[in-house]
């Protein structure tokens, strides 16, 4: 653990909410101190629910370390099945709370509760929120799974799958169970059971019935799904179907398993027409730097070398439980895989990686601002308009649309080039005039606004710089794509020693970078 005004990842015990949060009837009692109840805002402000998660704290203070604290988390143990009833309860202890080891699970198991209790072993300082969410839902499934409860025969029933992984606060899962429930469905395949969001201690007990196993998410679902193999020999899915080719293997993948017919040419949606319609081949070539959870940012890779046609420049992920799948796909794009939960290492790398696109978290959001490039979010950890009302999936195939949608609406669909050549001799497009549209006479009729001058930077040690000529043709260039061209040709000019920037250095430096 260390201190930071950001983290990609909060404690264990803030995944094991995560899994709480996202089932019914199940209660969580954490022996915390006073102040580390923050996290339910988490869930009722960002995810925007309408009730706060389940979540008893013992909410000790300083004057209580004096006292016996242990007895204090067996009140609110007692106190939490008295008022909520739950169907089974998962007991742990914060990341400060394990400073003064009075052990909650081992005092729970001996309270003699008449609900099953399943104690959480999270090490705070040794592990994160992923991990915690993992190991959470991996104890849960493996001390509330029956194992006398397995498949039935075929007899010409429809098969089932159990889908693992999604969780509250999870990156778009709410949407993304919709999606793939729709994708099962459309080949003859129920989905059994849902877990751990939607699901509840009950529902955990016939895991075993289903014939398979969809991991979405396997940070969250790996190790309960291996597990469920072991023990039910239950297979599972490793595709996750997070755009347009990944949907299809995933398809191809769920009929293998179930030992049925895989459909011929499903349907693929808009985005593959789209991806190579002529407006969007102006997003060729574009750099993009990734980042964010490995799942995400893998699929993420993926979909913008193979399907959008953009390079990858720079890849990685904050979970480095999942180092391995990150360092395999950024050997594939000839990138340095950037593995890290520091996020001024992660905004160092992009400012590096002169990109035009930047694919992350909200963090990533808020670097790409300050170094004004375009940016999108993929992964968690997300803020609140990355909750959006509206259906809004990122798997599937309308997940693929979505993912078109988000990715190329801020790169202005590549009207740099195309804006630069048509208009750059148009009146309108002139700071000497204003908007003919505000005005009754055309362009000319409105007398212009002040407008602020281009702050022209010496790009080396002598005086030379931007030469008149060259000042001149730069302010014909409109102005939402002046400052780029400016930015480029001065690196143009900087890395080939070019001390006086003249027109034809604009337009050399124009041709290179349009390469």
């Amino acid at each position: 653990m260390q201190l930071t005004v950001w983290t990609y990842e909060g404690p264990p015990h803030v995944g094991a909410m995560r899994v709480a949060t996202g089932m019914k009837g199940l209660h969580y009692v954490l022996h915390a101190p006073q102040g580390d109840t923050y996290a339910d805002l988490l869930f009722t402000m960002i995810e925007r629910r309408g009730e706060r998660p389940p979540v008893t704290y013992t909410t000790f203070q300083a004057r209580d370390l004096g006292t016996d604290t242990a007895e204090l988390f067996q009140k609110s143990a007692r106190d939490a099945y008295e008022r909520f009833q739950p169907e089974a309860m998962i007991v742990g202890a914060s990341c400060t709370a394990e400073l003064i080891q009075d052990d909650p699970a081992g005092l729970a198991l001996t309270m003699g509760l008449p609900c099953p209790i399943i104690a959480l072993d999270l090490p705070s300082y040794s592990h994160k929120e992923n991990w915690g969410a993992a190991e959470t839902f991996y104890q849960i499934v493996r001390q509330l799974a029956d194992k006398a409860r397995v498949a039935p025969a075929r007899d010409g029933r429809r098969l089932r799958a159990n889908l693992l992984g999604p969780t509250a606060l999870g990156f778009r899962h709410r949407d993304d169970i919709i999606e793939v429930t729709k994708l099962l469905a459309g080949l003859g395949i129920d989905v059994h059971v849902c877990a751990p969001m939607g699901s509840t201690p009950a529902a955990i007990t016939g895991l075993g019935e289903a014939d398979f196993n969809v991991v979405l998410y396997p940070e969250i679902a790996h190790e309960a799904a291996r597990w469920l193999e072991k023990t039910f020999g239950q297979k599972y899915t490793k595709t996750i179907p997070i755009g347009v080719n990944a949907t299809r293997e995933f398809v191809a993948e769920v009929c293998a398993i179930a030992g049925i017919e895989a459909p011929v040419d499903p349907d693929a949606g808009r985005m593959p027409w789209w991806s190579r319609s002529v407006d969007s081949t102006y997003l060729t070539g574009k750099r993009v730097f990734i980042f964010g959870d490995a799942t995400h940012a893998v699929a993420a890779a993926r979909i913008a070398s193979e399907e959008l046609g953009f390079e990858v420049v720079g890849l990685g992920c904050y979970n480095r439980e999942f180092a391995r799948d990150i360092r395999t796909a950024a050997a594939k794009y000839g990138v340095e895989p950037l593995i890290t939960d520091d996020y001024l290492v992660v905004e160092d790398a992009i400012a590096a990686a002169n990109c035009e696109l930047v694919l992350g978290t909200q963090m990533e959001r808020h670097i790409a601002k300050r170094l004004r490039l375009p940016c999108a979010v993929i992964s968690a950890p997300v803020h609140v308009q990355d909750f959006p009302a509206r259906h809004s999936p990122q798997m599937g195939f309308e997940g693929a649309n979505v993912i078109f949608d988000t990715w190329v609406h801020p790169l202005v669909m590549g009207l740099e080039e195309h804006l630069l050549t048509m208009f750059r001799d148009d009146f309108e497009f002139s700071d000497a005039n204003g908007p003919s549209h505000l005005g009754h006479g055309g362009g000319h009729a409105v007398k212009p606004e002040a407008v602020e001058p281009v702050e022209l930077v010496t790009v080396a040690a002598e005086p030379e710089g931007w030469q008149p000529d060259a000042e001149r043709e730069l302010m014909k260039i409109p102005f939402f794509v002046r400052g780029k061209a400016k930015r480029n040709t001065e690196r143009y000019a900087t890395e080939k020693g070019v001390t006086a920037i003249t027109v034809e250095t604009l337009y050399e430096a124009k041709a290179h970078y349009a390469r």
